[in-house]
This record gives C-alpha cells, sequence and structure tokens, in this order.
C-alpha cells in the first residue's frame, strides 16, 4: 500500500546499513584493571583500515595494553592498544592476523539536526545490535568518567541522538543513510542516552596522530561550551551569528585562572574566531601548551579581554 512505503523505505535503509557495517564492527573484551585476570569490560570497534587498524572509545580500553577483538563472522584476534586520547574519548587498537573490510569514514560536519543516523554495535561478539534515529543536537559537551565512576572530563563537541545506546556499545559506529561511519558511540553518559564522537577534521587529526604517536599531546583550558547567539550589533561587526556560551568553568583550571565565568560569551581565541566547539578544540594541541592564548568574551555588555595559558592534559 502507498500508506506503508515511507516505513518500507525508513526500513530498507536501516537493514542496508545493518547489514553493510554489522559486520565491520567488532566485540571487545578488555581485561578490567586490579581483576586479576579473573574480569573483563565489553565494548565495541570498528574496522577503519586494511591493515588492522580498529577506533573505539578511550574509556572502554581505559589502561589496558591489549585484549580480544571478536566479529560477527565467529573469528576473533588478539589486539594492541595503540593509544588513547581522553579529551576525545577514541582510542586506537590494532588487531593481529585478518580482519573485515574497513568501513567507510564519513564528515560529522555534514550533518544536520533531524538527519536519519543508524547505531550500529557488538556487545557480545554474537550479532550485532543496531538502533536507528535522528540527530538530536550537534555541538554538546559530554562528562566522562573515570574507571571509579569519578567525574573526569568533558567531551567537547559530540553528537546528541534519540538512537538508544548501552554502554556495551560504547565504541561502535554511528553512521548516515549511506553507512558512512560519522561518529563513534559512546554510552558513558548513561544507558539509553544516545552519544556519539564526531569524525571531522579535528578528531582525524586526532585518530592520525594516535596511530603515529602512539599518543596527542593536548591543550586543556577546563571550560565547558556550546553555541549561542551574538547580540545584533556583534554580528554586524564579526560578521557571524554565533559565538561560544561558556556554561561551566573548571575549579582550578587555566580558565579559572585566567577569570572566565559561566554565562561569557567566547568570540575569539588566539586571534581565531570561535563559533562552534570544534573551532576552540582544532586549536588545543601541543603549540598551545604553556603559552599565552588571548581570548576575547562578551560579558554583561562589554568585551573583555583575557589571557589563559592552556596545561598539557594529563591522562587519568
Amino acid at each position: 500500500m502507498a500508506a506503508d512505503s515511507p516505513l518500507d523505505a525508513y526500513s530498507q535503509v536501516v537493514a542496508g546499513v545493518a547489514a553493510e557495517l554489522t559486520p565491520k564492527v567488532a566485540s571487545l573484551r578488555v581485561p578490567r584493571a586490579g581483576s586479576g585476570g579473573a574480569g573483563e569490560s565489553l565494548g565495541s570497534a570498528v574496522v577503519f583500515t586494511g591493515d588492522g587498524f580498529l577506533l573505539t572509545n578511550a574509556h572502554v580500553v581505559g589502561r589496558a595494553q591489549g585484549g580480544t577483538a571478536l566479529f560477527g563472522d565467529g573469528t576473533s584476534a588478539p589486539f594492541r592498544t595503540v593509544g588513547t586520547d581522553p579529551l576525545s574519548d577514541l582510542a586506537v587498537l590494532r588487531a593481529a592476523g585478518d580482519t573485515p573490510q574497513p568501513a567507510v569514514l564519513g564528515e560529522a560536519d555534514r550533518l544536520v539536526v533531524g538527519q536519519l543516523v543508524v547505531a550500529v554495535g557488538n556487545p557480545l561478539g554474537l550479532a550485532g545490535s543496531v538502533t536507528a534515529g535522528v540527530v538530536s543536537a550537534l555541538g554538546r559537551s559530554l562528562p566522562t568518567r573515570d574507571s571509579q565512576g569519578r567525574a573526569a572530563r568533558l567531551v567537547e563537541d559530540v553528537i546528541q541522538t534519540d538512537a538508544a545506546l548501552n554502554p556495551g556499545n560504547s565504541g561502535g559506529a554511528l553512521a548516515d543513510s549511506q553507512a558512512r561511519v560519522v561518529g563513534i558511540n559512546t554510552a558513558v553518559a548513561g544507558v539509553g542516552l544516545g552519544m556519539a564522537v564526531p569524525i571531522n577534521a579535528t578528531t582525524r587529526r586526532i585518530i592520525s596522530t594516535l596511530m603515529r604517536d602512539g599518543k596527542v599531546r593536548r591543550a586543556y583550558l577546563g571550560l565547558v561550551s556550546m553555541p549561542g547567539p551574538l547580540p545584533a550589533p556583534l554580528q554586524e561587526r564579526f560578521g557571524r551569528k554565533t559565538g561560544l556560551r561558556v556554561s561551566q568553568v573548571v575549579s582550578g583550571s587555566p580558565a579559572d585562572r585566567a577569570g572566565l565565568r559561566a554565562g561569557d560569551l567566547l568570540l575569539t581565541a588566539a586571534g581565531k574566531p570561535v563559533e562552534k566547539a570544534q573551532d576552540l578544540q582544532r586549536l588545543m594541541f601541543a603549540d598551545a601548551i604553556g603559552k599565552p592564548f588571548p581570548i576575547t568574551v562578551m560579558r554583561n555588555g562589554a568585551l573583555v579581554d583575557v589571557i589563559a595559558q592552556p596545561s598539557e592534559l594529563v591522562a587519568a
């Protein structure tokens, strides 16, 4: 019936993405620190190169040096941890032996709110877990927790979806309708809350650095922000409509010491315009550590200039 065709088309897209990606998403079994070898953590990972590199969440592997990757066809392979980046919650692994063909990485910056996305995980190493939904919001900030469950750091610029996740799906793929991986799912915010670390220019740089060096030297400011509108006079002056509204400043952080406050509207950082979290993220690499970092904000209707000095992010 004609009335059924929209649902049929939707189902076909979701089924097609699932069929394409499920073989390429591994289940991870990671030895749990302090367990004496008796326990393990579960998560997912996405094969993204033809020579055995996998992408997952940093919180999935923690401090583990390796573990086992299990695929939907029943095969398994040991993996070693190549590198982790807690600030982006990304980790790169490398599996020994043959792995499935890699998934295609997409571009999260092309996503729009309301767009169809499909989350594919492999929490048990058997059949893949698939949920579908839409992009609910972009540019969110996500608090992460350490191995003791304490608040640790904030992952900026994440994708929020209504494609429900559970912790075993952390590290799996968030894909568009063409089965291109636009994010790496993370369930650290809680069961049923769909969040994903985006695949974009900034995270591609992080991934390539992890593959090459095993770590990323990251600068740290210690603030949480989200896009916020500029007043009309500033829109005309700066030629854009948004800045970054500071929603939280971490006590004792470089941002706190510089005098930044919740409610400030960031306009420029290091002389560059900032409109979204990624604009700030792309400045937070090794060359910013320990150096003067000028920031201009609007506070109570006035422009305020501060000088921060980003510190180096130290793994928890």
